[in-house]
């Protein structure tokens, strides 16, 4: 990817060759530095968009709770529990460079406003996922339904980027959970 980068959207840019690197070899293995020599462009360019590295991670988490927020929309307008479950799973495997950010404390700013307002968005798309199940299924008040929701699958997708869960298909665990947690 050396030198790819001519014009157009460098904090775009970034962004994504930061979440493939992150995908590849982890957060620790991203310096802005690079990803400034990888784009072609002054080592200060990346800097200007995000400041420092906790800076492009909070940018890369606020993005991918953004894109969580959207994979969910459908199956929640849908009022499709199980299929909201395996959105969630979906999206952390498809984009497994900001999902192993988005709930790292230790890397992001979670006082960045941006952040704040994407993450709302999904926590909100959770908490509507886990609304379409029909009263009768929840054994526990709503809001833990939705925490044991969101660890359930967090837990699958987590499990599976691990390379913990070798030859399971990621999408019908996920399915299979949210049927045997809620009918």
């Amino acid at each position: 990817m050396a030198g790819t980068y001519h014009h157009g959207d460098l904090r775009a840019h970034v962004l994504a060759a930061a979440a493939a690197e992150i995908a590849r070899s982890g957060p620790d293995g991203v310096s802005l530095r690079a990803l400034a020599r990888d784009a072609g462009v002054s080592h200060g360019a990346p800097a200007h968009h995000f400041g420092d590295r906790r800076g492009l991670f909070t940018a890369l988490a606020a993005e991918g709770f953004g894109l969580l927020a959207d994979a969910l929309a459908t199956s929640v307008a849908a009022g499709d529990f199980a299929r909201t479950a395996v959105d969630y799973v979906t999206f952390a495997v498809e984009h497994p460079g900001h999902y192993a950010v988005m709930f790292r404390a230790d890397l992001i700013d979670p006082e960045d406003s941006e952040l704040q307002r994407q993450e709302g968005r999904a926590r909100d798309a959770l908490r509507d996922g886990v609304a379409t199940l029909p009263p009768e299924r929840l054994a526990v008040p709503a809001e833990q339904a939705r925490q044991a929701a969101w660890a359930l699958v967090h837990g699958i997708a987590s499990l599976h980027l691990d390379g913990a869960l070798p030859r399971t298909d990621p999408a019908d665990l996920a399915r299979a959970a949210a049927r045997q947690l809620f009918g």
